[in-house]
């Protein structure tokens, strides 16, 4: 049975708003729809610090009506909040205070100002004593680093996350971690790593503050096929209630996934061009595209090859449903790069795999880590006898 569980119920806020990082990058890549819908965001939450940023960044006029309105709503809001925090500390107890400090650290986030939300967000830690409270605060923090693209950020405090869950820490933060884990190892393209993270939590999903449920399906699936060896990829994803419960709303991913499972590669090669164009548009997998689209070729490469001895580069090529000439090129480049264990017979116009003699290769590195662990062995009564 599934746990996914209505966005509104989630207790933790989207601050900052990671949707806006998405427009932000759909803006640096020439979109105009995404600069408007970006610029309706800046105006509704008064993001001056943000706008200011931007500005410098794609070069814009700067409108500095808006942006002085902006500051004095900002400068307004959070005289309320000292307000509040004064008011707290000399009336109210510790934990009213630890409230007043962190919707202080929220609406620098909302708004945009990297520095001063870092800091206040670390006063609120300071004085927050229960372990999921502090959870929570180093979860913004990690937000902060994905909004902001700050590595250091992010990888500090994921590893704080994980000294504290180590400590205790109930079920939902430790799920949680591990999307915001995913979503890292994702964008450092650590594959491997966030496709088992990202499929542990298809369950149990309550991350909405990073991405809805529809895009952890799509972010499950593209790091399965990458990662996933086919029969895995059938049992854990093609098979997955989760993934049927969603990925028909997206059928060039769908076509992907099983086409590449049924050996159609015709079908297979028209998703991966419409699915690398919709990755170039995600801020995350962008700079991972032409990757993807390389590997996944490899892939479907070599799972037709594993088949047979020899094949036709005809046949092949009216497999994939590209010329000959095309897939001539593709396997020199690869077959090169040692990616593929075939020779290409251009003379007979034949492709024969030559696949890797693995017990032999085994066999040559045991006798190779034997000689390193004799000659070190030596080292040592020679230092001993002496």
């Amino acid at each position: 049975m599934s746990l996914v569980v209505d966005p509104e119920e989630v207790s933790l806020r989207k601050l900052p708003n990671l949707g806006l990082s998405q427009l932000r990058f759909l803006v640096s890549i020439g979109d105009q729809e995404a600069k408007a819908k970006l610029m309706e965001e800046i105006k509704a939450h008064n993001m001056a610090p943000y706008y200011s940023l931007l500005c410098a960044q794609f070069k814009w006029d700067v409108d500095m009506d808006l942006l002085t309105n902006m500051q004095a709503e900002n400068e307004n809001q959070l005289k309320q909040i000292h307000a509040r925090i004064e008011d707290a500390e000399q009336n109210l107890g510790e934990n009213e205070v630890r409230e007043a400090m962190l919707a202080r650290a929220e609406h620098f986030a909302e708004i945009g100002a990297k520095a001063a939300a870092i800091k206040a967000y670390r006063i609120t830690y300071d004085k927050t004593v229960p372990l999921g409270q502090r959870l929570d605060v180093v979860f913004s923090f990690i937000r902060l680093g994905m909004f902001f693209e700050d590595d250091d950020l992010i990888k500090r405090n994921l590893e704080r996350a994980t000294a504290l869950l180590e400590e205790g820490g109930d079920w939902d933060r430790k799920n949680r971690l591990k999307v915001y884990e995913a979503l890292y190892d994702m964008s450092m393209r650590r594959f491997e790593k966030a496709a088992k993270l990202f499929l542990d939590t298809l369950s149990t999903f309550t991350s909405y503050e990073l991405f809805d449920y529809e895009t952890l399906i799509f972010y499950a699936v593209i790091t399965s096929i990458f990662a996933l060896d086919r029969p895995t990829l059938h049992s854990k994803v093609i098979l997955s209630p989760e993934v049927l419960g969603v990925i028909g709303t997206k059928p060039q991913l769908s076509q992907l996934l099983n086409s590449l499972y049924q050996s159609e590669y015709k079908e297979f090669f028209i998703a991966l061009a419409d699915v690398t164009d919709e990755l170039r548009k995600d801020r995350v997998l962008a700079p991972h595209a032409s990757f993807f689209c390389r590997e996944m070729r490899i892939k479907a490469y070599s799972q037709l090859l594993e088949s047979y001895r020899s094949v036709q580069l005809s046949s092949m090529a009216a497999a994939f449903g590209v010329s000959t000439e095309f897939l001539d090129s593709e396997l020199y480049k690869f077959i090169a790069s040692g990616r593929l264990h075939c020779k290409v017979d251009k003379v007979g116009g034949i492709v024969e795999t030559t696949r890797p003699d693995t017990k032999n290769a085994k066999y040559q590195a045991v006798i190779k880590q034997g000689d390193l662990l004799l000659n070190r062995i030596q080292k040592l009564s020679v230092v001993i006898n002496a």
